[in-house]
């Protein structure tokens, strides 16, 4: 028997179809615009659009709103209020080149011995002469960071950290490692007889979220500089220096260009308010000076320093090479301004070394974990104190963050464009004379940076 479909059925049928259309192009979006300042004239036109300003900062043009409007993009620039946007984009950025296999507890007291890093840069110099970072306030814009690790408790300002990514608090990730809080302790793990010490023990550390899992968006991390690059007068983080230990690699003539044109904004922003931007030049072995339509944010954002890596190759077996340039990093002397220690995993082999910890007792492990940098990390079950050994730009980036700290404490007033220079001034010059490509103006000297 054949069915009967009655009209009515075919109109039930298609007012179903069309209803599931509209509710599929019904899907609230987020954007990033940008504009020369951003005023309320601006916001109308967003609102004129059908869309919400979420986020806005007027001195660096940049704003983030939500919207349900599929044409909203094109609506919002009709006017010509706003310069250009972009749907927000989720972006893998830079990891560590190797994952952190190898961890150490707070049983193993303190590990000075396996620091090769503080060594590389002359820290003991610049404490010496009395320069902690004391005073001086660094932005982290990463993942989680675990704040109340026992080398890392008391070092943040916790009424001043803060998340960009929704649901989630400054002081969460996920994993035991947490990329955030190894590179926080590079920069200021307390000088208290456990564990590791900072390059700037002294500083003080402003957790601000971008990631999650290593994952984060475009709108995250410019509302996590522009934040950071605020003074607490005004509601802000208050930093002297932002640390951006990430990065990704986008062709310029993609959809990511608006993205890209309102991180270089936000990054100069921070410029101009007197804040040192410090990004890893990152880990893909990249010639930036040659690298054709493709373009490696942070690193080449705006008016901000990019750092490149080094690391040794046997260091557990006496090797002193710290300023070998690593396997991994980014170069390029039109990006690179200077070299910090990020640690490498090249020595061939399995074979274990031992070296001892402080005031007694061994620590031993693989020879080439040995070449990586130990700092402070979530570590696993109910510990607060826990540590691993990780490589990559995003290791040698907190370096330089923490010099850059030993030299404003040393120079108080001193000026941004000053203190660009007295990084490059007091560092090493590594390879050729002069600038070079993987090392830039040279390797970070903190006992220079601090007493030049």
């Amino acid at each position: 028997m054949r069915k009967v479909v009655t009209a009515g059925v075919i109109a039930a049928a298609l007012a179903a179809a069309v209803h599931v259309r509209i509710a599929a192009q019904a899907e609230t979006k987020t954007y990033v615009l940008s504009a020369g300042r951003w005023s309320a004239a601006q916001t109308a036109a967003v609102e004129a659009a059908g869309g919400t300003v979420t986020f806005s900062h007027e001195g660096a043009g940049v704003a983030v709103a939500t919207s349900l409007n599929p044409n909203f993009l094109a609506e919002v620039a009709a006017g010509g209020l706003v310069a250009q946007g972009a749907e927000d984009m989720m972006v893998e950025w830079v990891a560590p080149t190797t994952s952190p296999e190898e961890l150490v507890t707070q049983s193993d007291e303190t590990f000075a011995n396996a620091m090769w890093n503080t060594t590389a840069v002359d820290a003991q110099g610049a404490w010496s002469a009395g320069c902690t970072g004391q005073g001086v306030r660094v932005a982290i814009l990463d993942g989680g960071l675990h704040n109340t690790h026992v080398d890392l408790n008391g070092s943040v300002d916790v009424a001043r950290s803060i998340s960009f990514v929704p649901g989630q608090p400054f002081n969460a990730d996920t994993g035991t490692f947490w990329h955030g809080t190894h590179v926080a302790g590079i920069v200021a793990a307390r000088d208290n007889g456990i564990g590791t010490v900072g390059i700037a023990p002294g500083a003080t550390i402003v957790g601000v979220k971008v990631l999650h899992g290593g994952s984060g968006s475009f709108a995250a991390v410019i509302q996590g500089i522009l934040y950071a690059a605020t003074p607490i007068a005004e509601g802000g983080g208050g930093a002297d220096v932002i640390n951006m230990s990430l990065g990704a690699t986008f062709s310029k003539q993609g959809g990511a260009g608006p993205l890209i044109g309102a991180l270089a904004k936000a990054v100069n922003y921070a410029d101009r308010t007197g804040v040192l931007v410090v990004s890893a030049a990152a880990n893909n072995a990249l010639d930036l000076d040659h690298s054709g339509p493709y373009t490696t944010v942070p690193a080449e954002s705006g008016s901000g320093i990019a750092v490149s890596a080094t690391g040794p190759v046997g260091f557990a077996l006496g090797a002193t090479n710290f300023r070998r340039p690593a396997s991994y990093t980014n170069y390029g002397n039109s990006v690179v301004w200077v070299a910090g220690p990020g640690g490498d995993f090249v020595l061939p082999g399995n074979a274990v070394c031992t070296l001892p910890r402080v005031p007694s007792g061994t620590i031993t492990t693989s020879c080439w974990v040995f070449d990586l940098v130990l700092s402070t990390s979530r570590g696993s079950g109910a510990s607060i104190s826990s540590y691993s050994w990780a490589a990559g730009t995003s290791m040698a980036a907190p370096a330089v963050s923490a010099v850059a700290a030993l030299a404003r404490q040393s120079h108080p007033g001193i000026s941004l464009g000053a203190l660009k220079a007295l990084l490059a001034a007091s560092a090493d010059d590594e390879g050729k004379i002069g600038n070079d490509p993987y090392y830039g103006k040279g390797f970070v000297n903190a006992r220079r940076a601090c007493t030049q």
